[in-house]
């Protein structure tokens, strides 16, 4: 399943695993990473949600905002090398 949904992601993944300069890596940043999108991902419900209940249309860019970094950080999180974990991160 693991490698099917590589392929899927592997356009969004490309951009964080290019490159040969150093990096460092640990295994929190991961763990913080798929945090941070689940986190997001909960953001973007309760703004789509809220914006659609008030019935502010306005409040969908929110969600699709919150919704990309949220599938950002839990592809990343989930199915990228250490190098797209420490690429998100900053670290050299």
């Amino acid at each position: 399943m693991k490698s099917i949904l590589s392929k899927l992601f592997a356009p969004l993944l490309n951009i964080f695993e290019k490159g040969d300069e150093p990096f460092t890596y640990k295994k929190s940043h991961r763990t913080v990473l798929v945090v941070l999108g689940c986190l997001f991902l909960f953001l973007s419900i309760v703004a789509a949600s809220l914006g659609l209940s008030f019935g502010q249309i306005g409040a969908l860019i929110p969600a699709v905002v919150f919704l990309a970094i949220a599938v950002t950080a839990l592809v990343v999180g989930t199915l990228g090398s250490e190098r797209a974990v420490s690429k998100i991160w900053g670290n050299k």
